[in-house]
């Protein structure tokens, strides 16, 4: 025990360390595993420390001070808020400061700062653009029923808790008075991260540019030889997808719309088919994890199944194969639409596709009803766009089997074995069509066109669904 505030530190280890390969908080930083260096850190404020773990042997040589106490999870593998309803239980202190295990550069004056902002809330946590920073925040012992009544509806990310308490904010920005780098706040979760933080690199910032008037930042555009129209750049991060809390996947897309992509993602791979046992889908933008919690059990062999990482195109779709098609039932549909009207639906999604007029490196997906767009999405990955579209409209019960699925890119056999398994029964894009796409297609009653340009198109499958009609030219649809 110290002298220090009347809290006790439970430094959550319960992770299983998935982008790193190993359990990372036994991994040496300047002389000292990076738990003991978090468990270094809370030591010097708080007045009891202990480790929550799903796996205390492993911890037995991790160089802990013998007064710190090593707990066991209630239940194994129960997420964040599963870690801290353990903590709330187990403290002697009416405050627990939750902290992750992979945080080597936190400082003591970051959870002074804190304590001193709780007021009369039950939870204190800071805030910053990526939203809440919940496993650096302090939570008052009396949320442990809401924290377990929370748990049991399957919901296991910290911030789950947070409507159902009193809580007070912590602009992240304030916060610069006593770390000015909002280091306290920087994880370990990949070995590039591991060896920045070895190498003594300055943390990434992580206020917006107004919290940070003191920085000269440059902006950075592509210019166009000849036109000089300035461009943006695409953005893509590695975003990994858990289904209750095991790892289905981590895949290179925009970090937007993430909790559709997940969403989509999943329903096109058949792990959610319920839409009635769906419960959420929650984003830790900071750390680039969608957690999708569902009634329906992750299949078994899911929990050992090999995760790839996806390139964006090419080999977007981790489980499907070509032999996924096969099975699925032919589409059987009365939908009719006229060929004018498939190019309307082209031009529409070009006009709403924002993202790929500022950067020209995006890809768009739309879906039409009844002649117009209901759903544009947009990614790096034109699967990625497709899944986040398939997932909005799962998740918001939008009907897809009498609907259009429009693209701006190339049809492949992934993007028409995601179309087949949502049902959908015309599929039009602006570009190419694969050889092995319109085979998929034709097998499957999809009518599939493409080179949706120019005042024509080509449909290569099932055309009885195409009503042939005049395309207007492109003087007359200015």
């Amino acid at each position: 025990m110290t002298d220090g505030l009347p809290i006790t530190a439970a430094v959550l280890a319960g992770g299983r360390s998935m982008r790193m390969g190993i359990d990372k908080t036994l991994l040496p930083v300047d002389g000292e595993t990076l738990v003991a260096r978090v468990v270094s850190a809370v030591g010097e404020v708080c007045a009891h420390t202990m480790v929550v773990t799903n796996r205390p042997e492993a911890l037995e040589d991790a160089g802990l001070p013998a007064t710190v106490r090593v707990v066991t999870d209630e239940v194994p593998y129960q997420g964040p808020l599963g870690g801290l309803v353990t903590a709330l239980a187990e403290a002697p202190d009416e405050w627990v400061l939750a902290v992750a295990a992979d945080m080597p550069h936190l400082s003591p004056a970051v959870v002074r700062a804190l304590w001193e902002a709780r007021d009369q809330a039950q939870v204190v946590v800071p805030v910053g653009d990526k939203g809440p920073e919940p496993l650096l925040a302090l939570y008052s012992t009396s949320v442990l029923p809401a924290a377990r009544k929370v748990l049991e509806t399957g919901r296991r990310r910290l911030v789950a808790l947070f409507s159902e308490v009193d809580v007070v904010e912590v602009p992240l920005g304030s916060l610069r008075d006593v770390d000015p780098d909002l280091a306290s706040f920087v994880n370990v979760n990949t070995p590039e991260e591991l060896a920045e933080v070895r190498e003594g690199a300055a943390p990434a910032a992580l206020a917006t540019p107004e919290e940070r008037p003191d920085v000269d930042r440059v902006h950075v555009s592509v210019v166009e030889v000849g036109t000089r129209r300035p461009r943006g750049m695409p953005s893509e991060r590695p975003v990994t997808l858990y289904m209750n809390d095991v790892e289905v996947a981590t895949v290179q897309a925009t970090p937007d719309d993430l909790e559709e992509m997940a969403v989509g993602f999943m329903v096109a791979e058949g792990l959610l088919a319920d839409r009635e046992a769906f419960r959420s889908a929650d984003v830790d933008h900071k750390r680039g994890l969608v957690y999708v919690t569902t009634a329906e059990e992750v299949p078994d062999d899911m929990v050992y199944k090999t995760r790839y990482v996806t390139s964006g195109c090419g080999k977007g779709v981790t489980f499907s194969s070509v032999g996924h098609a096969k099975g699925l039932e032919r589409i059987e549909s009365d939908v009719r639409v006229a060929s004018s009207q498939l190019y309307d639906l082209v031009g529409q999604l070009a006009r709403a596709a924002s993202a790929y007029r500022e950067t020209g490196g995006m890809h768009a997906c739309g879906l039409g009803r009844d002649g117009e767009l209901v759903i544009v999405r947009e990614d790096v990955g034109r699967h990625n766009a497709l899944d986040k579209l398939l997932g909005r409209a799962w998740i918001d019960r939008i009907p897809v089997r009498d609907a259009v699925l429009v693209t701006t890119g190339r049809v492949s056999y992934e993007m028409a074995v995601k179309a087949a398994k949502a049902r959908v029964p015309v599929v039009v894009s602006r570009t190419a069509v694969t050889d092995l796409a319109a085979e998929i297609a034709g097998e499957l009653g999809i009518t599939m066109a493409g080179y949706a340009r120019g005042g024509k198109m080509t449909v290569y499958t099932h055309p009885e669904r195409v009503i042939a009609s005049p395309i207007p030219d492109e003087e007359d649809r200015r």
